[in-house]
């Protein structure tokens, strides 16, 4: 599904209450740094000169739903059509985002969803420092695993290095992550294993966020093979951090 707007919503959100959701990224196309195997954006297409809308064009279209808003809104999430953090302008999109939240709806919460890849940029480093909820994705603690799943563009990507950025917020963050099954390209995906799972929790000691957010496909994804994994199995996931005091949402 792509997004054919700027902002969209209000929707309610099953992890965040009532969104308003916010898109940085082309309204005809996604574009991403990922090509995650559960996007509810599907496939990365081609773009060779994406159309981003500008700073003030965003902050128009915040404004113009904010001044109209008939129930109250609990956050404004950036996500959409891709990676939001990849807009040159982020920095002084958030800060616009902060003074239009004060202006119109004090109470919300300014949320940013992002896949971690964009975290070694300066700008994008001090605009997620103004946001209210930095929801981070990491979808594995293995390399093989990550890139099978969420099919970096910079195949060279590690999770050592993500997990060096997230480790800069110390652990003032949401960590995110899906689990999921499946088959692609004649390879087993399943990041619910013991193995797998050792080395996330193994993670998530060492960044110790926040909140962690764990969750499931709930949307049509592009890849067919992928399996819904079953709520109790989350639950259980979610037991060894909870015991360590650690704050787990999880959506089924």
């Amino acid at each position: 599904m792509i997004f054919g707007s700027i902002v969209y919503g209000p929707i309610r959100s099953r992890r965040l209450g009532v969104s308003l959701g916010v898109n940085l990224m082309p309204i005809t196309a996604k574009l991403c740094t990922f090509d995650c195997v559960y996007c509810e954006c599907g496939w990365n297409q081609p773009v060779s000169h994406p159309s981003l809308p500008t700073r003030e064009e965003v902050r128009i279209a915040l404004e113009s739903q904010l001044s109209i808003a008939v129930e109250p809104i609990d956050v404004i999430t950036f996500s959409g059509n891709g990676e939001p953090t990849l807009h040159p302008d982020f920095l002084g999109i958030i800060q616009d985002t902060c003074a239009l939240r004060d202006q119109y709806c004090p109470k919300a919460k300014v949320s940013v969803l992002s896949n971690s890849t964009q975290l070694g940029r300066t700008d994008v480093f001090e605009a997620l420092r103004l946001c209210d909820n930095r929801i981070l994705k990491l979808d594995s603690a293995i390399d093989a695993t990550m890139r099978l799943i969420d099919k970096p563009v910079n195949a060279q990507l590690t999770v050592k290095q993500i997990v060096q950025w997230l480790s800069i917020f110390d652990g003032d963050f949401t960590l995110q992550t899906c689990f999921l099954r499946g088959e692609y390209q004649g390879q087993t995906i399943d990041n619910t294993t013991p193995e797998e799972l050792t080395a996330w929790y193994e993670m998530v000691d060492y960044l110790h966020p926040k909140q962690v957010m764990i969750y499931v496909i709930d949307r049509v994804t592009p890849l067919e093979t992928l399996e819904k994994i079953p709520a109790e199995t989350m639950e259980k996931i979610a037991i060894p951090l909870r015991e360590k005091g650690i704050d787990v949402i999880v959506s089924v």
